[in-house]
């Protein structure tokens, strides 16, 4: 790519690119590899770095990342609007005959057909180095010649391993899944949790069978990163006699904050938003989020939440605990936690739909 004058970088970090990622992290400057909130984000900042310097941009995403980003590959970039060259890397996640989680399989299916329907020309990225250059060579000339995208689909396996280096110092040292056990446990009987896609999901899951519980109480977003608050909010709303937790992650809540401000407009009285903090993607690779250098809770006041809490240990969220119940909501707890899981961290065992089914018998 640098060979091509290509040298900006924009993206959501990805599980089967996190080698790729985890590299450019190391290698380019922070003014030339940005970690977006969201795919349609890094669209529109690879738009503005083609405009000021007429170099081809590159976006970085997995497959199920896509959908953000649609709107600007067809109403921004596409050669019908502004006619923007863009070189997408997508990871394909659910690829067909390939075993992956099941939030995963349809995107898979349809990755190739999307970006067929787009209008935009792809292939998959060859796993042998003597044919990469002529694959991007053919890349880098479509795109110069008629200003249109092109899409990279990454298989698994593609990329050799590559540790990131440039890691940000955790500023807790709490675990995030005992400050999962420690939240979940101190709920009542009746409450209900909205965990979000990736590690969240999995350790509230692992937590329920160490301690002998059923899963009915917890709705595991297994996808749709960026969702799980207003999934909750839709819950509140349809139960006021219930309390509904949403245990969020940084890069979730900031990839959708807009919602935040509809938390706080619809005032429910019964949301407690819980947003475990490790200023990373840690399900993909670790690539660094915003979350260290924003202000959550001063966001989640902004947005009228009635009460917004921050801790970064153990201790004071025990204490916090005690009287979460008798706070106004909609209430926003911070918990700043460290980066990273245990190695032998399980996937949940129910299917997608049993826990829909479960959660649902559960609320009537």
């Amino acid at each position: 790519m640098k060979k091509h004058g290509i040298d900006f970088y924009a993206g959501v970090p990805d599980s089967l690119l996190k080698n790729l990622c985890a590299y450019i992290t190391d290698h380019a400057d922070s003014s030339h590899n940005i970690i977006a909130a969201n795919e349609g984000g890094a669209m529109g900042l690879a738009a503005g770095h083609y405009l000021a310097t007429g170099s081809i941009p590159v976006v970085y995403m997995q497959n199920s990342g896509i959908g953000n980003a649609v709107n600007p590959l067809l109403s921004l970039t596409d050669k019908d609007v502004y006619n923007i060259p863009v070189l997408l890397v997508i990871g394909w996640r659910g690829e067909p005959g390939v075993h992956d989680e099941p939030q995963h399989v349809k995107q898979g299916k349809v990755t190739i057909p999307l970006l067929d329907t787009m209008g935009i020309r792809n292939e998959i990225l060859t796993p042998d180095e003597a044919d990469l250059e002529g694959q991007i060579n053919r890349a880098v000339e479509y795109m110069q010649s008629t200003k249109e995208a092109f899409a990279l689909v990454v298989r698994k396996g593609t990329f050799d391993k590559y540790k990131l280096q440039n890691v940000e110092q955790d500023v807790s040292a709490l675990e995030r899944e005992d400050a999962i056990k420690i939240v979940a446990a101190s709920l009542d009987d009746k409450a209900v949790i909205v965990s979000t896609t990736g590690k969240i999901s999995r350790e509230l899951f692992e937590y329920r069978e160490s301690a002998g519980q059923g899963h009915q109480r917890d709705f595991l977003t297994v996808g749709s990163m960026g969702h799980a608050s207003q999934i909750a909010l839709g819950i509140a709303l349809s139960k006021p006699d219930r309390n509904i937790y949403c245990f969020d992650g940084d890069g979730a809540s900031i990839m959708h904050l807009g919602g935040m401000g509809i938390i706080g407009s619809m005032v429910p009285k019964n949301y407690f938003h819980i947003v475990f903090n490790n200023g990373a993607h840690d399900s993909v690779g670790g690539q660094p989020t915003v979350g260290y250098k924003i202000d959550l809770p001063e966001i989640a006041s902004a947005c009228g939440y009635k009460t917004a809490i921050s801790v970064d240990n153990a201790d004071d969220l025990k204490e916090v605990l005690k009287t979460l119940k008798d706070a106004e909501a909609p209430l926003l707890l911070e918990i700043k936690v460290k980066k990273g899981s245990r190695d032998d961290l399980g996937r949940p065992t129910t299917t997608p739909i049993e826990n829909k089914e479960a959660l649902m018998e559960f609320l009537q």
